[in-house]
């Protein structure tokens, strides 16, 4: 039953990439990347409020660390995903955002000088080529001649962008407590995201937008939040963490049910090869026999 809840999370986040997939053709992407954050931190306001109002005092120290989290976890993630959608695929965001992982690992090495083991640098060769098999379309030469689409590099960029965050996220911790953290850089991110909306063609929501926006602001923003937290709690990170492998899965086969993509062999192909990169850079595969016994058991 535990499993349920960042297996439910995944499905959500997966159901956000076809979201915005779906959004690239009602909302101007400055649009959705505003509507969406003020939604959540409106729904968040009555709860979070009060318990800002105590700690007041505590937030000044930490309010340039949230404002660098807000713009690379809130604002420059989502944001180039909004984007990508007009110039690549739901499969192909579904599958590139899987590398989240890997990219948080050499960013830890470059920026941090954190070492890596050969065998994560074994997992980086794997998904690079995965990477270029998938985004050559299973003609890795077509690269040189074409270059990269523009929507691949740009969620290829908001997937770098995450994972500094993700690094930056667990290196400052601030003290606020998940709900709170969420609730400041929401409301960070609406104010960093002002500027950005006088590059829009229109900011209105049409009567087909109303759904997607609310869809990202609660459900994927707030909802698949609060289940991967309670994954958490109840699996532990390491168990919870396996469950983000299914993401490009559950991308493609939503992509193929709701937006007629049809998954291709290179799809199949660089996707394995990602994930298998994943898997052997966080050094999931040796760790993986020990939490299927320990699923088995519960």
């Amino acid at each position: 039953m535990a499993m349920l809840f960042p297996l439910l999370a995944v499905l959500i986040w997966a159901a956000n990439v076809i979201v915005s997939k779906a959004a690239a053709h009602v909302l101007d992407p400055a649009a959705i990347s505003i509507y969406r954050w003020l939604v959540a931190a409106l729904v968040l306001t009555p709860f979070c409020l009060p318990q800002l109002r105590r700690r007041e005092r505590e937030l000044k120290p930490w309010l340039g660390k949230l404002l660098v989290l807000s713009a690379l976890g809130m604002v420059m993630f989502q944001c180039l995903a909004y984007y990508a959608a007009h110039s690549t695929s739901a499969t192909n965001m579904g599958v590139i955002t899987a590398m989240v992982p890997l990219l948080g690992l050499l960013l830890n090495a470059a920026v941090f000088r954190q070492r890596v083991s050969a065998m994560a640098w074994l997992g980086v060769a794997v998904s690079l080529s995965g990477v270029v098999y998938l985004l050559g379309k299973g003609d890795p030469a077509s690269l040189l001649a074409n270059g990269v689409n523009t929507g691949d590099a740009l969620i290829l960029a908001g997937a770098a962008s995450y994972a500094l965050y993700g690094i930056l996220l667990r290196r400052w911790a601030p003290p606020f407590g998940a709900w709170l953290n969420l609730y400041l850089q929401a409301s960070l991110a609406v104010l960093l995201l002002l500027p950005l909306t006088l590059t829009a063609q229109s900011m209105a929501i049409p009567a087909q937008g109303i759904g997607l926006v609310l869809f990202a602001g609660i459900g994927s923003s707030l909802f698949a939040a609060y289940l991967w937290m309670r994954g958490i709690q109840k699996l532990g990170s390491d168990r919870t963490a396996i469950f983000m492998n299914l993401l490009p899965l559950f991308t493609a086969l939503l992509a193929s049910a709701l937006l007629g993509e049809t998954i291709h062999h290179y799809h199949w192909a660089g996707g394995g090869l990602i994930l298998l990169g994943v898997a052997l850079g966080q050094g999931v595969l040796t760790r993986r026999g020990a939490l299927i016994l320990s699923f088995v058991n519960k």
